[in-house]
C-alpha cells in the first residue's frame, strides 16, 4: 500500500461510488499524439549524444549540461527541435559519458523548472539531474550469464517481502553494508550466536523470491546528508528507472547504485533466489513538481471536474494509466527492469488504480522477455477514480488479467482478524464464523463446490479464474506485522500461546492453493513495537533484530520445514481451479473453528496419494474421525517435520488447540 503522510487502506474495495465527471481538458489530452519510438530520452551512439523528450504541448524546450550532479551551473544550453509524434529532439557531436543534463520546456509562455525527464537510467544526488554513463560498464562479472531461478508456476514461488534497511540495518545483523544494496551480497554473515543473517539466511529458510520494497529513486530521503538515518518504506516515486541513492555506498556516483543494484542481483541469482521489485506507477511523490508535469503538464494524471488531482491512491494524484503515453511508460519501465536488471516479478502497489489494459500488456510483454516473470499487486485503491470500475485491476476483476494475481485480503483477515481493528480475532485466534472465508482462502478464491461464498466476510463470489492468481499472506509491511497483531488482539496470553498461534495462520497460507507470501523476519518472530503504520519510523521501530533468531529457534525451524513442505509436494500447488475442484475435498465439520480437509489422488502429481489437513483454531483440543491407514505424521501440537515425524492409524484423533494436524498416506 502507498504510504504518503499517515494512516492506509489496505484490501478495502473501494469503487462502488459513482464515477466523478471528467475534467473538460481530459478530451484535449486524450487526443494527444503519442510516441512508441525506443530511443526516449536518451541514446549515445558513435555519432554522439542525442536526446529526444514527448512534450507534445511545449512551445520550446532545452537540454542543459553539466560537468556534475549538483549546486554548478550549465555548462551549455541546447535548444531542442520538434520532431515526430510530439517529441523534441537535439544531439551534441561527442559522447558525452561522465556528464548530467536537465529539461527544461515552454508551457503556456512559462519556463517550467528543469527536469531530469521521466525516462533517466541514471541520477546523481537526490535524483534532480540525469547522467550519461554507459550501461554497459555497470554489469557485474559474467552477467550475460545470470538468470533467476525457473519457475514452471508463479504457484512453485514462497515470496519474502523485506525493505533493506529493515533486513540488515540492525548491529545484531553481522552486515557490513547495512541498509545497502550491498548487504545482500555478503556471504557468512552471523548474529553474535554464531547464526546465520543476510542472504545466508535466506538460503536456509528457503524462500524462492525476495520481494524487496521500492528500490527505485523515491523522494523523501535526502542522499547528500544519509548520516541523520531518515528512513521511508519508498512509496513516494522520484526518477522510475534508477536505483535509489541511499541505498548505494555513493549517491553521488551515478553509476555506483546501477552496479551495486545489479550485484545484489546476481548475488541473489548465484543463491537460487529470484528478485521481486515493488513497483509504484499509480502516483507520484510530487504533483506539479513531478518529472511528469514538467515535462507534459495534466497529461500523465487524472483529475477532477474541476481540474484538481484526482487522489484514488491517497497520496495527492493518481496516474493515468488509461492513456496511451502513460500505458506505453509503465510497460516499457518493468520491461527495462526485467532486461537491464534481471528481474524476477514486479508486485504493483494499489494496482486497481491502472486499467486492467495496461495490466495485461505489462504481463504480456514481460513474458517475451523471461516466460517465467510473474506479476502480482494490491486489487484495490485508496479512494474512487475517475477510471470506470469495470476498467480497474481490481480483485475482482482478475478473471480479466488471466496472467495475473492479486493479495487476499479474505485470508488475511479471516486468518488473523481484520487488518483495521488490532483488537479482532481470526480463525488462529479463535474467533469463531470465520471457517468459510478460511476455505475461501483455502482453495485460492476460486470456485469450489464444497465453498459458500455467500458466507464469505470480504469476497461474495470466486472471483479468481485459477489459482495462479492470488497471493496468500497474513501479513506485510503494511499494519500491524503478525507478532504485533497477536499481541494487540491476545491480551493476557503467553508468548508461546502466540507463537503457537503464529504458526497455525502460517501453516493455513502455506498449505493453502495460491502462492504464499511472509513478511521478513516473522520467522524469528520479529515485531515493530505496536507500530502499524511504521514507514517513516526509525531503525529502532523496523529494524529486524537477529538475536531473535537464537531466541526463538523454534519459531525458525517451523517455517523452515513448512517452506520445505511446500516446496517438495506439488498437491499445495494447483495450477487449474478443475484440479482444485476434483482433489481438494472438505470433511463434513460442524464445529466451530475447526476446518478438515484432504488433497487426493496424488494430487498435481504428489508422491503422496492423499494429504489429510486439520486446522483448530480453538484454545482447547477436539477430536476428529482420520480414516484408517498407514499415515506419516508430519504436523502435529505446533511441530512440523516435512520427512515425517511418527505414524497413526487412524480413528479418533485428537488435535491439540490452535495448532494444525497434516497427515500423509503414501499409497
Amino acid at each position: 500500500m502507498s504510504i504518503c503522510t499517515g494512516a492506509m487502506l489496505s484490501g478495502a474495495l473501494i469503487g462502488n461510488a459513482t464515477a466523478p465527471q471528467l475534467w473538460p481538458r481530459d478530451t484535449q489530452l486524450a487526443t494527444l499524439p503519442s510516441y512508441s519510438g525506443s530511443d526516449l530520452e536518451l541514446t549515445v551512439n558513435s555519432t554522439g549524444t542525442h536526446w529526444r523528450l514527448w512534450s507534445p504541448e511545449a512551445e520550446h524546450a532545452q537540454v542543459l549540461l553539466y560537468a556534475s550532479d549538483r549546486n554548478t551551473p550549465a555548462i551549455d544550453t541546447l535548444d531542442m527541435q520538434r520532431s515526430d509524434s510530439g517529441t523534441w529532439v537535439a544531439s551534441y557531436p561527442k559522447q558525452l559519458y561522465g556528464k548530467f543534463y536537465t529539461f527544461r520546456v515552454k508551457h503556456n509562455g512559462k519556463w517550467l523548472d528543469e527536469t531530469p525527464g521521466v525516462w533517466a537510467k541514471a541520477t546523481g544526488t537526490n535524483g534532480q539531474r540525469a547522467a550519461i554513463v554507459d550501461l554497459s560498464t555497470t554489469n557485474p562479472e559474467d552477467w550475460e550469464s545470470d538468470h533467476g531461478p525457473a519457475l514452471k508456476s508463479i504457484n512453485d514461488a514462497v515470496i519474502y517481502e523485506m525493505h533493506h534497511r529493515d533486513f540488515s540495518v540492525h548491529p545484531s545483523s553481522g552486515i557490513v553494508n547495512k541498509g545497502k544494496f550491498l548487504a545482500l551480497t555478503e556471504p557468512n554473515t552471523k548474529t553474535p550466536q554464531g547464526l546465520a543473517t543476510g542472504i545466508e539466511h535466506l538460503k536456509e529458510l528457503g524462500i524462492t523470491h525476495v520481494h524487496i520494497l521500492p528500490s527505485y529513486d523515491y523522494n523523501s530521503v535526502d542522499e547528500s546528508n544519509l548520516q541523520i538515518n531518515k528512513y521511508n518504506w519508498g512509496y513516494d516515486p522520484q526518477n522510475y528507472n534508477t536505483p535509489e541513492g541511499s541505498y548505494s555506498t555513493n549517491p553521488a556516483d551515478p553509476t555506483a547504485r546501477i552496479k551495486e543494484m545489479k550485484q545484489m542481483v546476481k548475488a541473489l541469482h548465484d543463491a537460487n533466489i529470484g528478485v521481486v521489485m515493488d513497483v509504484v506507477y499509480n502516483h507520484t511523490a510530487e504533483n506539479d513538481g513531478s518529472n511528469f508535469s514538467l515535462t507534459a503538464p495534466d497529461y500523465y494524471y487524472r483529475h477532477r471536474q474541476d481540474g484538481s488531482y484526482s487522489d484514488a491512491s491517497g497520496c495527492g494524484n493518481e496516474t493515468a494509466s488509461d492513456r496511451k503515453q502513460m500505458s506505453d511508460f509503465i510497460v516499457n519501465s518493468v520491461k527495462y527492469w526485467a532486461d537491464e536488471y534481471h528481474i524476477d516479478g514486479f508486485r504493483f502497489d494499489l494496482m486497481a488504480i491502472h486499467d486492467t489494459a495496461t495490466m495485461n500488456r505489462v504481463a504480456k510483454e514481460l513474458k517475451t522477455i523471461r516466460p517465467d516473470i510473474f506479476v502480482y499487486g494490491e486489487g484495490w485503491t485508496a479512494g474512487d477514480s475517475p477510471l470506470p470500475k469495470e476498467q480497474r485491476a481490481l480483485k475482482e476483476n482478475v478473471s480479466a488479467m488471466p496472467n495475473i494475481a492479486v493479495f487476499s485480503d479474505d485470508i488475511r483477515d479471516a486468518v488473523k482478524g481484520h487488518y483495521s481493528n488490532a483488537a479482532d480475532r481470526g480463525f488462529a485466534t479463535g474467533k469463531p464464523g470465520m471457517e468459510e472465508t478460511v476455505k475461501i482462502g483455502i482453495v485460492a478464491s476460486t470456485a469450489h463446490p464444497q465453498v459458500d461464498y455467500s458466507k464469505g466476510a470480504n469476497s461474495k463470489f470466486a472471483y479468481a479464474s485459477s489459482p495462479r492468481q492470488i497471493i496468500n499472506y497474513v501479513s506485510c509491511h503494511d499494519d500491524l506485522c503478525l507478532t504485533d497483531k497477536l499481541a494487540k488482539s491476545m491480551p493476557g496470553t503467553t508468548e508461546a500461546d502466540r507463537k503457537r498461534a503464529a504458526r497455525l495462520a502460517q501453516t493455513i497460507v502455506f498449505t493453502s492453493q495460491g502462492t504464499p507470501f511472509m513478511f521478513a523476519g516473522e520467522e524469528i518472530f520479529r515485531n515493530k513495537k505496536g507500530v502499524h503504520n511504521s514507514y517513516q519510523s526509525p531503525d529502532s521501530i523496523n529494524a529486524i533484530d537477529w538475536t531473535l533468531k537464537s531466541a526463538n529457534a523454534d519459531q525458525m525451524e517451523y517455517y523452515k520445514q513448512l517452506i520445505k513442505l511446500r516446496k517438495e509436494h506439488p498437491a499445495f500447488r494447483m495450477t487449474e481451479t478443475a484440479d482444485v475442484m476434483r482433489n481438494l475435498k472438505f470433511d463434513n465439520i460442524k464445529q466451530p473453528n475447526l476446518i478438515s480437509y484432504s488433497l487426493k489422488n496424488h494430487a498435481n502429481g504428489d508422491v503422496w496419494k492423499e494429504i489429510k489437513i486439520v486446522f483448530n483454531g480453538n484454545t482447547e483440543p477436539v477430536e476428529v474421525n482420520i480414516p484408517r491407514g498407514n499415515w506419516i505424521v508430519i504436523a502435529r501440537d505446533g511441530k512440523i517435520n516435512a520427512s515425517g515425524m511418527g505414524s497413526l492409524k487412524g480413528g479418533k484423533v485428537t488435535v491439540e488447540p490452535t495448532s494444525a494436524l497434516i497427515l500423509a498416506l503414501e499409497n
